[in-house]
């Protein structure tokens, strides 16, 4: 039987009632260095991210927090500001629970920020109360696609949406999918992956790939039957397939 996986409602973060378990992915702490250099200013959203996770976490009974990966932004190095931010978060945050961080392909060196109480995880993913967690840049390792139920982040999903008089907005959505059965036992003969969930950035600045119009990043790409992946709005509306919902 699945662990019951239940998205939070207006907030982009996961969690596994039965087990304590909450998980969030893409911080992306120190973005705004990034922006201000385009000529944007922006205050920076590491105290906004952290309330907002500190609520989350005392409204709800958690053991283990798990960071799918991309906790800072900028590489290859990190700036001083950066790397202070990240330590003071995540020293704040392991306060309410075990901290598993497993790297993304923006957490160059995140070993070095990190308290030594925290949990680093390998980037190819890792198995955790049945589940495979995984950041989503990188192929996952064959333990994780072993799993009934794969979580990633990486693409910061979004859904395209057009008014009738053409005008756009972008909204954060939740992807849920089945694996291409072909590509997947090509790659991984025996794995019985049967769901992957995308979750979206719990950083607001990211941005993302609109899933109607754009693919995804990584190699995911190739796994997921994207097309008729169901998407969901953070509030819990269901969009219906991404196929229904491109131009």
């Amino acid at each position: 039987m699945q662990p019951e996986l239940q998205p939070i409602i207006d907030e982009p973060a996961l969690l596994l009632k039965e087990k304590k378990l909450l998980v969030i992915a893409d911080l992306h702490i120190g973005i705004e260095s990034e922006l201000r250099e385009k000529g944007l200013q922006v205050p920076s959203q590491t105290n906004v991210m952290e309330q907002r996770l500190i609520s989350i976490l005392t409204t709800n009974t958690i053991q283990d927090i798990i960071l799918l990966g991309d906790i800072k932004h900028n590489i290859p190095s990190s700036t001083i500001q950066e790397r202070s931010d990240v330590n003071r978060f995540l020293n704040t945050i392991q306060t309410y629970g075990a901290l598993h961080v497993l790297p993304g392909n923006h957490d160059g060196n995140i070993d070095r920020l990190l308290p030594p109480t925290i949990k680093l995880h390998p980037s190819d993913g890792f198995v955790f109360e049945g589940i495979g967690f995984t950041h989503g840049h990188r192929r996952p390792n064959k333990e994780v696609m072993q799993c009934e139920q794969v979580i990633i982040g990486h693409t910061h999903p979004t859904v395209m949406l057009t008014d009738r008089l053409g005008y756009r907005t972008f909204e954060q959505c939740w992807l849920r999918s089945t694996p291409l059965s072909d590509t997947l036992i090509e790659k991984y003969p025996t794995s019985p992956t049967s769901q992957i969930l995308v979750m979206p950035a719990f950083n607001p600045l990211c941005g993302g790939i609109a899933v109607n119009r754009d693919p995804l990043l990584g190699p995911f790409r190739s796994l997921m039957d994207i097309d008729n992946a169901e998407v969901y709005l953070l509030d819990g509306s269901s969009l219906g397939k991404v196929k229904d919902l491109k131009e």
